[in-house]
């Protein structure tokens, strides 16, 4: 309707003849940001409130269980049979903003979360190591986070995503390719990079996914080893710690030769304005667009907090529906081969 504007934390209806304005949040609440809304302005179409960026948003979308009645036996069959703990890297300071986010949206899906941080909170909650925040440190922090894992939590899960708090996670994809694989083979696996290591690497930021052979490998042999103690770079620290465990690399693009971890946002992988590092890096050739994306994609990088882009992957991946067009299941698991 010409004159009407909506927010995604409250909404204000204007009209031209008529004003009617209604502060409403998901609970029902008046809402209160407690910010210093800026001067109203009017346009063509009417009046209309410039609102604060928010880092945070307590959206409908946070409890969104009665939004669609969908067919989701298979889901669920697939997340009591492929048990999925997710491993979220954070930080303190990042608790208010990108993990919030990302614990209202696609973590709630995980069949067990821990949040790694540099102390403890109980409340959110966090596991705390006393280590420093900081890129020089992020292999001892995600070492001894993996083996807080295996002491902890080993015998509740199958597989172990280890992934940053900007990134995006599609459990049910990720369940359905895991569901062509073996938690007790040594493997694990990503978005593949060549060079430095003999039998490749993966890109961090896509997330790394262990076996549960690989975190006991990992957790029990990994202390003889430097590269699984310390290093700035984690991704290639973690690679060659693997590659010296015995731990494989594998192929994880679909059957069409697509890929589903990405080190990038979608609209990054859609244009393909990549860094020149991953064209040396990218074992796929740095394919750009939407036939380079696996129809079930798994994790997208770089997720920015700003203007709720978490809760619009979530709206876009569990309720934006095209009428009348009913996509069925594909199969694009191809058979366990090696890099």
């Amino acid at each position: 309707m010409v004159g009407s504007y909506v927010t995604f934390d409250s909404f204000r209806f204007v009209d031209k003849n008529k004003t009617s304005e209604f502060g409403i949040n998901a609970t029902g609440a008046t809402a209160d940001t407690g910010q210093t809304q800026k001067p109203e302005q009017e346009d063509k179409y009417g009046t209309y409130t410039n609102r604060p960026k928010q880092e945070t948003w307590s959206g409908a979308l946070v409890d969104d269980s009665a939004f669609h009645k969908d067919k989701d036996e298979i889901a669920r069959d697939l997340k009591r049979n492929i048990r999925v703990l997710c491993m979220i890297m954070t930080s303190s300071k990042a608790l208010d903003t990108k993990a919030t986010n990302v614990k209202n949206t696609w973590a709630k899906r995980c069949n067990v979360v821990v949040y790694i941080s540099s102390t403890t909170n109980t409340t959110f909650p966090t596991v705390g190591f006393d280590i420093p925040e900081g890129r020089e440190h992020l292999t001892a922090k995600t070492m001894t986070a993996f083996r807080y894992i295996f002491e902890k939590h080993f015998n509740e899960a199958d597989w172990f995503i280890k992934i940053d708090d900007d990134s995006f996670v599609i459990l049910e994809n990720l369940r359905y390719f895991l569901s062509s694989h073996s938690p007790n083979d040594a493997v694990y696996f990503g978005h593949s990079f060549k060079s430095i290591v003999k039998q490749g690497f993966y890109c961090a930021g896509g997330g790394h996914v262990l076996s549960k052979e690989a975190l006991r490998r990992l957790a029990m042999n990994g202390v003889t080893y430097s590269s699984c103690q310390y290093g700035a770079e984690v991704d290639v620290e973690l690679g060659k710690c693997m590659e010296y465990l015995g731990v494989e690399t594998a192929d994880s693009t679909d059957r069409l030769g697509r890929s589903r971890f990405h080190c990038f946002d979608l609209e990054k992988q859609l244009s393909g304005e990549y860094p020149g590092w991953y064209y040396q890096y990218d074992v796929n050739g740095a394919k750009q667009g939407m036939e380079s994306i696996s129809d079930y994609a798994i994790s997208f990088h770089v997720v920015p907090p700003l203007k709720i882009n978490m809760y619009k992957f979530e709206f876009y991946v569990y309720h934006l529906r095209p009428y009348g067009i009913d996509s069925g299941h594909q199969s694009l698991n191809v058979p366990h081969t090696h890099l």
